[in-house]
Order: structure tokens, then sequence, then C-alpha cells
């Protein structure tokens, strides 16, 4: 398939292009930003007037709950909820089940989703058997089976020689360790930010330093071994200080935050709504403003949607009892843009796609995120001044949740392309 996307406005951060210019695909690659190549004869041309085309996004923690909870979500439903939202590129947590800690386990997923020819999935291994936080699993054949890293998910490792073992291996072979930090007993059974707001609604809190406690156990550790680190999901201000200082001596750190956390305060629990129930806790408005401050300054470097589809079983629950995630592949375009919208001019579109392309590539050791003449061909083009409204009826994941229903967000994708394909048109 040979494609000619003309008259859009280009926006590749990695390679500094803010222009109209047309885009010519052809064998799954970019060939040609500009000029056509000679002899090109497409085979289809989209015209992108009005449109921003950029490099597919690159989401860095979305659960596709294949293998195990199929009854949340699947693959299918998933991966055409990524295509709506213009996800080219997602990276998977271990916390399935079985947990991905065999090869076998990861291959079957790969496989899997290499059948649904949409987003590409590089999942996560887990750092120890069975997310137990007792043994190490075997790295190297999860790494040639096509992990890109090793997590913990949602699972703290509270004997800190087993975290020391891990990170000692991981420095030594070049693998890098995505954590949660979070204190495996400060906040245990917490359901929202410990403050006013959780003691008047009777609500177990989570206390901030239950985040930097295990930061400063975590960089300590991270001296010792020289390890390199990826704090996901971010959501304190007295957090983002320490990873500040952590960058600035030099640690090899990267972090990102979840979208939700760039918009939502624990005042949006509202009355006990169960669809902010969200790991980490929803904090404060000095947080929340921290954490949009970071990602001016690039102590934080990527937005991910932390896409958490969960049932209805498992969410019309009070709110203490209810499953914490929400839906988020179809929201990460909308709500990134909203981000850049209420910065007020602070945040440009460009800044804001390095967030959830290049740069959350970069993070995860890959090369998309760019739209340079030889790159795969992984395109999202949309439309940032359409607005819609979040309604349960129009999301094509199976988790219908997010705290975000009936906002009106700015940004439509109007054509997603895979490897030079095309995934997704709204047409």
């Amino acid at each position: 398939m040979k494609i000619h996307i003309k008259n859009g406005r280009l926006i590749d951060p990695a390679n500094q292009v803010d222009a109209v210019k047309d885009v010519f695909i052809a064998a799954g690659k970019i060939v040609a930003v500009g000029q056509a190549p000679a002899d090109f004869v497409a085979n289809k041309t989209i015209d992108a007037t009005g449109l921003v085309v950029a490099p597919g996004l690159v989401d860095l923690s979305a659960r596709l709950r294949e293998p195990g909870f199929e009854y949340k979500a699947t693959l299918e439903s998933e991966l055409q909820a990524a295509m709506r939202g213009g996800v080219t590129s997602l990276v998977c947590p271990p916390d399935t089940d079985p947990v991905l800690d065999e090869s076998g386990l990861v291959e079957m997923l790969k496989q899997r989703a290499r059948v649904q020819n949409k987003a590409h999935v590089y999942p996560l291994g887990a750092l120890t058997i069975g997310l137990k936080g007792e043994a190490l699993t075997e790295m190297a054949a999860l790494t040639d089976a096509g992990c890109i890293g090793f997590s913990q998910a949602e699972v703290t490792i509270a004997d800190t020689n087993v975290l020391q073992r891990a990170l000692q291996y991981a420095s030594t072979f070049g693998y890098t360790v995505w954590l949660r930090p979070q204190d495996a007993f400060i906040g245990k059974g917490g359901v929202a930010h410990s403050g006013p707001l959780a003691s008047r609604l009777g609500l177990a809190g989570v206390p901030v330093m239950s985040e930097t406690i295990a930061l400063h156990t975590l960089f300590e550790l991270m001296r010792a071994t020289g390890a390199k680190v990826h704090l996901c999901r971010i959501s304190s201000a007295a957090g983002l200080e320490l990873i500040r200082q952590a960058k600035k001596e030099g640690l090899l750190l990267t972090c990102d935050v979840g979208a939700h956390h760039v918009h939502l305060t624990d005042a949006d629990i509202g009355y006990f709504d169960s669809n902010a129930r969200l790991t980490p806790p929803l904090r404060t408005q000095r947080d929340r403003d921290a954490i949009r401050q970071a990602l001016l300054d690039g102590t934080i470097d990527a937005i991910c949607s932390d896409h958490t589809p969960v049932d209805d079983d498992e969410k019309l629950l009070p709110f203490a009892e209810a499953s914490p995630g929400a839906t988020g592949l179809e929201l990460l375009l909308s709500l990134s843009l909203k981000w850049a919208e209420e910065s007020r001019g602070d945040v440009s579109l460009s800044q804001m796609l390095s967030t959830i392309t290049h740069a959350a590539a970069k993070v995860a050791g890959l090369s998309c995120g760019q739209l340079a003449v030889g790159c795969v061909a992984d395109v999202c083009l949309f439309d940032p001044a359409t607005r819609w409204t979040v309604d349960a009826k129009v999301l094509a994941s199976q988790g219908k949740h997010t705290p975000f229903l009936g906002y009106e967000l700015p940004g439509v994708v109007k054509t997603t392309i895979v490897s030079g394909h095309i995934a997704f048109d709204a047409s």
C-alpha cells in the first residue's frame, strides 16, 4: 500500500518539525516528507486539510487484560480502542493471570497481538516469579521472548534484599526496571489520599510518604547498583521534588504520570464516585499543579493513559470496595490536548505531543514515535479543534468506566495508520 497524506500540519517533535508538509508511505515505512519520491504513485491519498499529522501515540501503561481477565476486556476490544485513540505502540504491565513471568506466556501474548494487526504491543516481564517479591524471574529468557523491561505492576517488593538483587542483576545486563514507588506497609489498604476529604468521607488513606519513603529507599539502591529505573505514575509534589534532585544527581532515571492525575484531584471523588477510585489515588490541587509544572520542566518524561478496564461488577460498588482503574486509551490524546489548552500558551502542540510520542518511546527504548524518512509508518491524524463528549456508549474499550464521563474534550482521531496500513478510519 502506497499512501500519500497531503495538506496536513505535520508535527514531529523528535525532528523539530511543525509545518504543512505531505507525507509519503510505501512498504510500511515513511519514504519521503515534503516532496514525493521519483515514480511514486499512491494507492490511497488522504486529504489532511485542517488535521494534525503526528507520529502514532506511545502509551507506557495499558492493561489489555489478556490472559486471564477476558471478562474485563480482550485484546480485540482494547486494541480497537487503541486505534480509535491513535495509540500505535503500547506497553503492558505483567499483572495478567497467569503473570508474565515465563517466556512462553510472553510469546503467546505477542503472537495474539500480532494476529490482531493493530497496535504494536510491548510487554513488561515480571521482576519476581508470580509478582510475589521473593525469587527473581529469568530476565534473559523473558527479554529474548520480547519483554522491554521488568516490573512489579502494583505489587511492592517488601524485602529490600530482593529488590537490591533485582536491581543488581538488571544493571549487569542493561535491563530497565519499571517500578511504582509505594511503601509495602504505609497506606496499605488505603483507597484515597490521606487528607481532610478522606477523613470526612471515612475512607482509609494513602499518605504521600508512602511514595516518598519508597523513593528514598529506591534511590539508595540505585546509587549502590547503578541500575536504570523508570518510575511509573508519580502522584505527589513531594515525590516529584525528590525525583528532580535525583535526576540532577545523575541517577539513571525516568518517570511518567497518569493522564488522570494531570487534571483531577481528590475533590473529584465527590460523593463516593467509584470512577475516581484510582491507583495511586488522586491527590490535592497542590500535587496536581506540581505535576503540570514537572511536565513543563522535564522532570516528568511522559504521560501515559494508565488504561485499566474494569467491569461493572467490580466498579459499581461502594467506593472502598470498588476495583481501582479507569479506561484511558481513547482519552490519552484528548486529555493531553486539554492540558496544553489549559496551559494558556505555555505548552505548544509539539511539546504536548512529545510526551505521548517521542519522549515516551525514548523511555521504553523504542525507535517509534517519529516520522523521519526510513521510520516505520505509524501515524495518527487528528482534528485538534473538534470536541467530543465522553460517553460510555462511544468507547470501544470493554471498560466503560472513567472519571471523565460527561466531559467535553478536544481532539478527535480521524485516521490511524500502523506499519503503513490504515488500521482505523473514522470516515
